[in-house]
């Protein structure tokens, strides 16, 4: 069994603006788990565990997504609530390409049986999860809110491998899409 998902990939200058934000967000008093900046990305679709033969399948219906290449923004940092978050995440804005994207490799990986997504899709990147709560930890992102941690271009995605580790998810290429 593989643990696979598509994501885009971030430039290092961003990565390193994730850093510098997860540094501020580690001053308050509540206990969080951190996303290794360097594996840091934008997740278009979970597919979670598959089997070898579907993995094929899989990476076949993958290589024939196409969509035209895309800019995007991250902008602010935020919480999944705004009154006791569980995730820390940068804000995606892109003019609704990821949405429609994922709406593709949605329709593109269903007749495969892989499962929709029941939630509305909302491109971000974790930083953090919120292992224990302190009420310092809404300050703090009050005050980072508006961060803005730079854009990229987006000229293809990637179908990746998840590994999980003891000391956090390593992940690698399986496949890429490109698009001119």
């Amino acid at each position: 069994m593989v643990r696979i998902f598509i994501a885009i990939d971030l430039p290092r200058y961003i990565k390193e603006q994730i850093r510098e934000s997860q540094t501020i967000l580690s001053t308050t008093g509540a206990k969080l788990t951190l996303v290794n900046p360097d594996v840091t990305h934008i997740t278009l679709k979970f597919i979670g565990e598959v089997d070898l033969p579907r993995l094929d399948a899989i990476v076949k219906a993958f290589s024939t997504i196409l969509f035209e290449p895309f800019s995007y923004e991250v902008h602010g940092i935020a919480g999944n609530n705004r009154h006791s978050p569980r995730v820390i995440w940068g804000n995606v804005q892109d003019k609704g390409h990821c949405a429609r994207l994922h709406h593709i490799i949605e329709d593109t990986l269903s007749p495969l049986g892989i499962s929709r997504e029941n939630r509305a899709f909302t491109p971000h990147i974790t930083f953090a999860r919120v292992k224990t709560f302190h009420p310092s930890l809404l300050a703090v992102l009050r005050g980072i809110s508006q961060t803005q941690l730079g854009s990229g271009e987006v000229h293809g995605i990637h179908l990746k491998k998840s590994t999980l580790l003891a000391d956090g998810p390593r992940y690698e290429d399986i496949a890429e899409v490109v698009w001119s």
